[in-house]
């Protein structure tokens, strides 16, 4: 352990530099900061800007893990990181990774979350005690006896950072934590790291999710462009020195700065015609084990031709177990799915993947290729595509998800943000008839995000489009259609206007109104509709 001696700073960044060797161009470049003691730092920028090759660098995975080249220093209490073991380190730096399906290695919850007190050759009642107090300090100490293959992307990712607080760290690494999360959820994780900075933890959060960072005031907020530093000062002032259409801002914000803008032209080119059924669920229930807790129940819903769904609730509600019958990854253990008006039974996996092509939550469950372009070219080739419309079809999507330079690149040493467009991309190269995506914003930027969701849905080809989402107001710009569950049945499907203005509706289903939100409620009787904030400032006033 470290000599925490009262005068040396957690943690100090002295002209850090870093380029992968897999990578022509720096990640990091001359970047400087120093952390104090209960600190909470904001570190925000674009997906692959640099930020998370920032944490590896701090908990010792550079150079450790990642081989590069490396310049400047990292002192921690004074000391320089560079001598030091990984055992040394990961008693003081803790690490909460983006996607939890890496850092989990455990078959269950308290097997997984003693791992790090094991290694450490703790005794056992000491283990059993410090795992119990941080479950219960989380309010996860239902999990404890689960299996961790069937929780929820939003409880394993409790579940990941219960892994890291019974370490009792004193420096924490936040990447993402708030990605898989519902908005209560987050809401509660947020707060969590306030109260872990109040008793004296000092914590770099790692956040694209700015907006919601931003509520619990920390100290500092560090934003990087290519690597760079571009600001490192007070929270306040970071709204007038960030473009609002690279960082998601709270919408009295960019509704003030939009007005003096062109007002976006944004038209969709899929409609709702409500009439020609695709995929139809009928009486569904469905359970992971024979005598397991049912997961979704008596589902009965409709997708029909045109739709765009934004399908929204509490982490654990069944929101991807309920997708992935529509894709027959799962057969239901009560009722039916209709694809096309065929029972997904009767479907192989394969079939279904000419009609629906779905992304996963988690990147790593999807890639495996070499490079970029062979990863959007498996899919195509699989489904007997010619080669002319799967070269056409690859550099398609390399557009709509500005993967531009990155073609010739391993997909897994990518940012997550990066993966988690790869991903969207090689279904989009397939051309399935209905794209279904799960938490498609996670890890990535605003700008990206609203990017590619401006190209897709002005993409021909779509027949549907249904987008599991913890972001409230993904929902609010793009969809036609809002589905909320809870604890596995349907409690809330019709359009945004009706299902987003029920208040209590949105409580009951952990779901939180944002500030666009309370705009939308606010111009509402002038607009007839919900509108994105950039669209919202060109609304005449009464």
């Amino acid at each position: 352990m470290f000599d925490q001696q009262d005068t040396a700073a957690p943690l100090v960044i002295e002209g850090l530099t870093f380029r992968y060797h897999t990578r022509p161009k720096a990640a990091l470049r001359d970047v400087s900061l120093t952390l104090e003691r209960g600190e909470l730092l904001l570190v925000a920028g674009a997906s692959g800007c640099g930020k998370t090759t920032l944490i590896r660098c701090i908990n010792g995975l550079i150079p450790r893990t990642y081989r590069g080249d490396l310049e400047g220093r990292i002192l921690l209490y004074g000391q320089d990181a560079s001598g030091m073991t990984m055992a040394r380190l990961s008693q003081t730096v803790g690490t909460v990774l983006q996607d939890p399906e890496r850092q989990i290695l455990g078959s269950f919850v308290l097997n997984e979350v003693a791992f790090g007190l094991e290694n450490l050759g703790l005794p056992r009642e000491e283990i059993i005690q410090r795992v119990d107090e941080t479950l219960d300090y989380l309010g996860i100490s239902h999990l404890r006896d689960r299996e961790t293959f069937y929780l929820s992307g939003g409880e394993k990712q409790k579940v990941a950072l219960a892994g890291v607080l019974v370490m009792h760290p004193s420096i924490l690494l936040l990447d993402e934590p708030l990605a898989s999360l519902d908005p209560a959820s987050a809401q509660e994780a947020l707060a969590l790291f306030r109260r872990l900075a109040d008793e004296g933890v000092s914590i770099i959060l790692v956040e694209h999710r700015v907006e919601d960072a931003l509520s619990i005031h920390p100290d500092r907020v560090l934003f990087m462009q290519e690597g760079r530093t571009t600001y490192y000062g007070p929270p306040d002032d970071l709204a007038e020195v960030v473009d609002y259409r690279e960082v998601k801002m709270p919408a009295h914000i960019v509704i003030r700065r939009a007005a003096s803008d062109p007002p976006p032209s944004f038209v969709p080119l899929i409609k709702p015609d409500g009439r020609e059924p695709l995929v139809t669920f009928e009486n569904v229930s469905f359970a992971y084990e024979e005598d397991g807790p049912i997961v979704i129940r008596d589902v009965n819903l409709t997708i029909h031709r045109g739709d765009v769904i934004a399908l929204l609730g509490p982490n654990g509600a069944g929101k991807t177990t309920l997708v992935k019958h529509a894709i027959g990854l799962l057969k239901p253990r009560q009722g039916r799915v209709l694809v096309g008006g065929h029972d997904t039974r009767e479907m192989s996996v394969a079939q279904i993947a000419h009609t629906l092509g779905y992304v996963f939550q988690s990147p790593s469950h999807m890639l495996f290729a070499p490079t970029v372009r062979e990863e959007l070219a498996f899919g195509p080739k699989n489904l007997g595509y010619a080669e002319e419309a799967i070269t056409e079809g690859v550099n398609r999507a390399v557009e709509i998800v500005n993967l531009r330079g990155l073609e010739e690149y391993p997909p897994l040493a990518l940012s997550f943000g990066q993966q988690k467009r790869v991903s969207i991309a090689a279904i989009l190269a397939m051309r399935s008839k209905i794209l279904v995506m799960d938490e498609p914003t996670a890890g990535q930027d605003y700008w990206n995000y609203m990017a590619f969701m401006d190209s897709i849905l002005q993409m021909p080809g779509f027949e549907a489009i249904l987008f599991i989402t913890h972001d409230l107001d993904l929902a609010i710009c793009y969809a036609s259609r809002v589905i909320l569950m809870h604890e596995g049945r349907i409690a809330g499907d019709g359009p945004p206007t009706e299902v987003l203005t029920d208040l209590e509706l949105l409580r009951h289903c952990h779901i939180v109104p944002t500030s666009l939100l309370q705009a939308n409620l606010k111009y509402l009787p002038r607009t007839g509709r919900f509108m994105r904030a950039e669209a919202l400032a060109h609304v005449p006033v009464a």
